[in-house]
């Protein structure tokens, strides 16, 4: 099977179910209307085409440039390098993450450009920069990783009591949506090969888990920050749905066009420039390994364009017109089923879970087996869009109710189970939220909570990729508590 194939089933399986989810409840609970439904088959096809060009380019060029840049740091062996090499690739691998361009996106179009899609871009990867560059610090000097979590998450709970509910749950999404499809593969590579540092094999296998979970909080601490030290107002927003006619069903795509070759030229031109100078430098790869990696920038910028053209196109209409007309309803057990379902179906398709559950059954030389790790992580998701709905309708339950006691949970577990798991848990909490999570289903959640009695969209529409983080973290280490209960082992 060549590349293309795998990866375009791999994708296919990806949207499919929420394509088909889309068409039941055309039929059903919520029709679109003809031009919406059209415009829609046509945006599934340009997500799918992009996901796969895209994805392949991750495989033949980013994550080779994270796994060599991984080894050039181990192989220097020197703090400065290992420090400029995480501030330097951690911004601009999160300038590149669709999932954070698609919230950015949402984000600036919902508040009207009070909150601009560059400065929350910019904002967020200088955290992630920071962040990663702090991972690398930890593997090197042995820090545990749970002393790490709890001190930092320490300082976002300290820094949400100054912070607006709105830039509260914008601050979490960030977190979630910065560690998708791009950022995961290309961080899980520089771990594996930063933690070659360490000549105890063991303790190299924790530490190839957990970078992820260190950069994400990154992008909660930036957006709580931008929140304290500047004021961009009183943030409000409504979502804006445009019905094209029938004869014109190509025009929300073709007139994006020129804003989306700006924003994916700027997204990984700097990530080639740096594959450059390393190349001229450091790696200094054969001319067809050179090549092959120079094919894979370009797949990834074909890729991430069509992709954004098709999300922006008509995927978050679909997402947010779903969502309010069942809100409408006003069916509470409806809607939260819905949630559940929707949360059950997606993170089976997103395709970072497959890559993480088949590094976590390789660690672990299969004691962990993949279909126990998706099993948790589909019942932990599910679980948090159908509790985010449930906030979304009952105006008394609040973000926080659920974010403070879940990761007060979340950190107290980090003491009794198996110090890999805690590492696999905080990571799988950022690959939850990948692309299907932060477009349709965020724009769904904004839907609902836009045409919801009561309801704010900035307070209660955003907010819902933070529990989808959540909710695995906590559901991944009680998976390792029962293996540490089944096995009486500490670790693997």
């Amino acid at each position: 099977m060549n590349i293309f194939t795998e990866k375009f089933k791999e994708v296919l399986f990806s949207v499919l179910p929420i394509s088909i989810v889309v068409l039941l409840f055309h039929f059903t609970l919520t029709p679109l209307g003809f031009p919406l439904m059209i415009r829609f088959i046509i945006g599934s096809g340009l997500i799918i085409l992009g996901l796969t060009l895209f994805l392949i380019g991750v495989d033949l060029g980013i994550s080779p440039l994270g796994d060599l840049t991984g080894h050039s740091i181990a192989k220097s062996n020197k703090l400065w390098i290992v420090i400029a090499a995480g501030l330097i690739l951690g911004f601009f691998i999160s300038v590149a993450e669709p999932g954070l361009i698609v919230l950015a996106n949402q984000v600036s179009n919902i508040t009207a450009g009070q909150l601009s899609s560059p400065a929350l871009l910019i904002t967020v990867s200088v955290g992630i920069a920071l962040m990663l560059a702090l991972g690398f610090i930890r593997i090197v000097y042995n820090i545990p990783l749970y002393i790490l979590l709890l001190v930092l998450y320490g300082f976002v709970f300290a820094l949400s009591l100054f912070a607006t509910s709105e830039f509260i749950t914008i601050a979490f999404d960030a977190s979630g949506a910065t560690t998708g499809v791009l950022a995961v593969p290309f961080i899980l590579a520089l771990s594996a090969g930063v933690s070659n540092l360490k000549k105890d094999r063991k303790a190299s296998e924790k530490d190839s888990f957990g970078l992820v979970a260190i950069a994400s909080v990154g992008a909660i601490l930036s957006v709580l920050l931008l929140n304290l030290f500047s004021d961009p107002g009183e943030l409000s927003g409504s979502i804006e749905t445009t019905v094209y006619e029938s004869d014109r069903l190509l025009r929300p795509f073709i007139t994006l066009v020129p804003g989306m070759i700006k924003e994916t030229v700027l997204s990984i031109i700097p990530l080639v420039i740096i594959l450059l100078i390393l190349q001229k430098f450091t790696f200094r790869l054969k001319k067809r390994d050179f090549v092959r990696v120079i094919k894979g920038f370009m797949y990834t910028f074909v890729g991430l364009l069509i992709f954004l053209i098709g999300v922006n196109g008509v995927f978050m209409d679909v997402g947010s017109v779903v969502g309010s007309q069942l809100a409408f309803r006003d069916n509470l057990l409806l809607i939260v089923f819905i949630g559940f379902f929707l949360g059950v179906t997606t993170i089976l398709a997103e395709p970072a879970v497959y890559v993480l559950t088949q590094q976590i059954e390789d660690v672990t030389s299969g004691y962990v087996k993949r279909e126990a790790v998706l099993v948790s992580l589909s019942l932990g998701v599910g679980f948090a869009i159908a509790l985010s709905m449930l906030r979304i309708m009952i105006p008394a339950v609040q973000l926080w109710h659920y974010l403070l006691p879940g990761y007060i949970i979340a950190l107290a577990l980090t003491f009794i189970v198996p110090k890999l798991f805690v590492g696999i848990a905080f990571d799988a909490g950022g690959v939850a939220t990948g692309p299907m999570t932060a477009t349709f289903i965020l724009a769904f959640t904004n839907g609902v909570a836009d045409a919801a009695v009561d309801a704010s969209i900035l307070i209660d529409g955003f907010g819902m990729i933070a529990t989808v983080a959540l909710t695995p973290i906590i559901t991944m280490q009680l998976l390792g508590l029962a293996f540490k209960i089944k096995t009486g082992k500490e670790g693997v």
